[in-house]
């Protein structure tokens, strides 16, 4: 034991950022929910953008689609925790594995349940869709590993919050081609799922370092005692 602290998974000086935007990211989240609320047809943005079907693109992009939506299912996205913990522990940051679990389960959980909430529907009346799950997961370990990144790296203010949302761009983006390509999703439920990895991941990271650094002042409370109680 050294007696110094464990790395934060979310660095100080990204947290004010990071704040705001997961404060927006949220407020674009529930706007497009009430917006589509109920809703079995592409809205006016999603036909604007592209009307997604099941043959929208063909080999061999069809097939690199199939492989992202694929990390996206049960066994890809449990290989992809899997491989994020045992990294995150062989790095020696454990706070950062805690939060690959946790923060997956908060994206995920939220998507899930949206999507009861609000009841979007795709290609018939059991297939919700809004927001999509498959982005926000995909894109929720993006900024997980940038985070991760930008505290091994010590980067600043400017260049961590670029990093992270970088990575979130471009995850939620390559996810979000392959669900409209495949026909899975409109396009405003993939930015629905994106905002969601925006808005939950951040506040995850903070409940993370919060109750990590709880635990250890009481071990470090507990040790004190008892070396009091021994010199006694």
């Amino acid at each position: 034991m050294t007696g110094r602290p464990a790395p934060g998974v979310l660095p100080p000086p990204l947290r004010p950022w990071l704040g705001l935007i997961a404060a927006l990211a949220a407020l674009v989240v529930v706007a497009l929910g009430v917006l589509y609320a109920g809703h079995g047809e592409p809205g006016r943005v999603d036909r604007w953008i592209i009307r997604p079907t099941a043959d929208s693109v063909q080999p061999p992009w069809r097939h690199v689609a199939l492989a992202l939506d694929f990390l996206g299912e049960p066994a890809g996205s449990a290989m992809l925790i899997v491989v994020g913990v045992a990294g995150c522990l062989l790095l020696r940051r454990p706070r950062a594995a805690v939060l690959v679990v946790a923060g997956v389960g908060v994206a995920v959980g939220t998507t899930t349940l949206l999507k009861h909430l609000v009841g979007r529907t795709i290609h018939g009346a059991g297939n919700l869709s809004y927001p999509s799950g498959h982005t926000a997961f995909f894109t929720a370990l993006a900024l997980m590993a940038a985070l991760l990144a930008t505290g091994r790296l010590g980067l600043g203010r400017t260049g961590g919050t670029l990093l992270v949302l970088a990575a979130a761009l471009v995850a939620g983006a390559v996810m979000g081609w392959a669900q409209v390509a495949l026909g899975a999703h409109y396009p405003t439920d993939v930015l629905g799922g994106w905002c969601t990895a925006l808005a939950v991941i951040p506040a995850t990271a903070w409940l993370v370092d919060r109750m990590a650094d709880r635990l250890a002042d009481r071990l470090a409370d507990r040790t004190a005692d008892a070396g009091l109680r021994e010199r006694r």
